[in-house]
């Protein structure tokens, strides 16, 4: 039987088709979609649940002339689909591949790219503002919003300048329940298809014209139909919200029912201002290994890499179940510990808690500002306040973590996972702000765990302090090694002491690779000590006298080299007394300053010279130019 689907090269190939061949098409999506993503990994769920609303928002709107804007970027595999790109799947989220999220560089139908959530209604408020200056008020602007986007609060602040404004945008709220887990939706259901047609608004003021004309009767027939209305709508819509920032509702319509989301769509573009059409969908429709995901609909699915058996003692497996041990073993002893997430308690290990201390756990949903001011005012009432967030999401909440926490001085634990080099979900989820971003508050205490076993004495040492702190760590597999390298406190830990002609400053993931280093380095007659960093605010005195003590010092982090973890070590070293000393010679490794395309963590950082021998070879090079440097004077 042929495949629709490889007929469909661009969104005008969706408006010949019946609603039978687009049912037929819907099916043949999601197979490709499942036998896509469970190859290459990717968003599944997400994308399973829009398949029937990609179509419609196709075929009604005329892309790119009106601009589709998705948030979050993950659900928009089926529009990739119908603008051209199914040949690329096989690459998806693969090096120089298909990236997983919209991309200017891949199609002229994707406008931004925007990974990060709750962003698609400021962008879309700009979007029509501009068009509606340069006399373009013909272009809609579509903004789908959903996975739980409708959670963050820039969403917020979007929505009320747009009702504000009157900014011709139709915002398409796609409400499948959930983010990466279920999210609370208190959106009720309506009279969807009634309320938003064009000529039911002009047929119901037609009749309230009529009605105020009855001689003797008018004023009390007009009141008893608009009480009325008014009366139904309180009951069976939402709109109060919505309408009281200027933003019209309708809905919720059955999102995978493409007939009737075309006529709502359709009548939605003819509104004169902001609207918002509330679908619901099924995360993961279609797909039963996803259906019966209760907690997250399969939200994405990771091809597993080989991972390192468990070290001694059964370590557990990754830095994320160390630290979901280590905090429920914290809590045992502590009952003023709580844990606050923010749309992520699965990612970041915190399930566990939450079904043992509901009451001490806190998911904000996609809301990491809140979550960040939340914890300061817990910990202001004497909680110990635990956040734990994607890296790269901690950005998000830098003034918070700054002034509403750094200013006060407060105890609150920030447990970054996803650190460093990330690598298949591209730019906008590499982890490599965070320690430049925490190095920048003043009394921040900032911890990278070497191995996952470092993690339990790193969060008990962060729990005992007066002050902010950071504990960071990778996606990537987990190292496991025994008590005896394993550090404690605020000390570094040394790990090969060297016969003083250099000095590794190893951060985090990184002691590995510099311990390969130092091997490589060994063969060609080079000693060189090797630290664990381990804290690298405040940086150990021990460590820096000893470094202090090399000929060259050279500092290793998987994190942005501009203002990140050796710029600051480095300032410490030579903020050491004793100005007679010769200062040792620095070389500082780490990310530079760049975005970077998405790919294989180990495959990105060989390709920066952050493995083993690209770090030795630094090594040889800094040695070598510092010999011509000793001739030349």
């Amino acid at each position: 039987m042929p495949m629709l689907l490889d007929d469909i090269h661009d969104p005008a190939d969706l408006r010949s088709l019946s609603h039978e061949q687009l049912d037929q098409l819907s099916a043949e999506i999601r197979s490709f979609i499942v036998e896509t993503v469970t190859t290459t990994g990717g968003h599944l769920g997400s994308n399973l649940g829009v398949v029937e609303l990609t179509l419609a928002l196709h075929r009604v709107f005329d892309s790119p002339r009106d601009v589709i804007l998705w948030d979050t970027g993950h659900q928009a595999y089926i529009h990739k689909l119908v603008t051209g790109r199914k040949g690329d799947f096989a690459g998806l989220k693969q090096a120089g591949g298909l990236s997983g999220y919209p991309s200017r560089a891949e199609s002229e139908h994707d406008w931004v790219e925007n990974s990060h959530a709750s962003t698609a209604l400021s962008y879309a408020h700009g979007i029509a503002t501009g068009f509606h200056l340069r006399g373009e008020d013909e272009r809609r602007v579509v903004a789908v919003i959903g996975d739980g986007a409708l959670t963050g609060g820039m969403a917020y602040e979007a929505l009320n300048n747009l009702g504000h404004a009157n900014s011709r945008v139709v915002i398409v709220l796609n409400d499948n329940g959930r983010s990466y887990a279920p999210t609370v939706s208190k959106l009720s259901s309506g009279l969807t298809h009634l309320r938003l047609n064009p000529s039911y608004v002009q047929a119901r003021e037609r009749v309230r014209h009529m009605l105020r004309g009855i001689p003797g009767l008018g004023g009390l027939a007009y009141s008893g139909v608009h009480g009325l209305a008014i009366a139904v709508r309180e009951v069976v819509t939402p709109h109060r919200f919505f309408e009281a920032l200027g933003v019209r509702y309708a809905g919720p319509i059955d999102g995978h029912d493409i007939a009737g989301m075309e006529q709502a769509l359709a009548n939605a573009a003819e509104w004169d201002g902001p609207i918002v059409v509330h679908v619901l969908t099924q995360k993961g429709c279609g797909y039963g290994p996803a259906e019966e995901d209760e907690v997250q609909r399969l939200h994405d699915f990771k091809v597993q890499p080989a991972v390192r058996g468990a070290g001694p003692g059964g370590a557990p497996p990754s830095y994320t179940d160390a630290f979901s041990k280590a905090i429920l073993d914290a809590a045992a002893r502590n009952s003023d510990i709580f844990a606050i997430t923010a749309a992520m308690a699965g990612p970041t290990g915190l399930i566990p808690f939450e079904e043992k201390y509901p009451e001490r756990f806190l998911d904000v949903g996609i809301a990491e500002q809140h979550a960040v001011t939340a914890a300061a005012g817990m910990a202001m009432a004497g909680l110990r306040p635990v956040v734990a967030v994607y890296s790269t999401f901690f950005s998000r909440a830098f003034d918070q973590a700054n002034l509403d926490v750094g200013l006060h001085g407060l105890p609150v634990v920030f447990v970054l996972d996803r650190a460093g080099i990330t690598g298949d979900d591209g730019p906008s989820h590499h982890g490599i702000l965070d320690l430049s971003l925490a190095l920048a508050i003043p009394g921040m205490t900032v911890f990278a765990p070497s191995s996952a076993d470092e993690v339990g004495p790193m969060l008990d040492a962060a729990l005992g302090l007066d002050g902010p702190s950071v504990i960071r760590f990778p996606k990537t597999p987990a190292r496991h090694v025994g008590s005896d390298a394993v550090g404690h406190g605020l000390s570094a830990r040394v790990v090969h002491r060297g016969d003083g002609t250099v000095a590794l400053l190893a951060v985090g993931k990184m002691v590995e690779a510099a311990e390969e280093a130092a091997a490589k380095l060994a063969a060609d007659g080079i000693d060189a000590t090797v630290w664990d960093v381990r804290v690298v605010a405040p940086p150990d005195p021990a460590m820096l006298a000893d470094a202090a003590r090399h000929g060259l010092v050279v500092t290793v982090e998987d994190g942005i080299r501009v203002g990140g973890a050796g710029t600051f070590l480095i300032d410490a070293l030579r903020a050491l007394p004793g100005a007679e000393r010769p200062r040792p010679a620095v070389r500082i490794l780490g990310v530079p300053r760049t975005y970077l395309a998405q790919g294989k963590p180990d495959l990105i950082l060989s390709e920066l010279g952050l493995d083993g021998p690209g770090i030795a070879t630094a090594v040889t090079g800094a040695l070598a130019d510092e010999r011509d440097r000793a001739h030349l004077t």
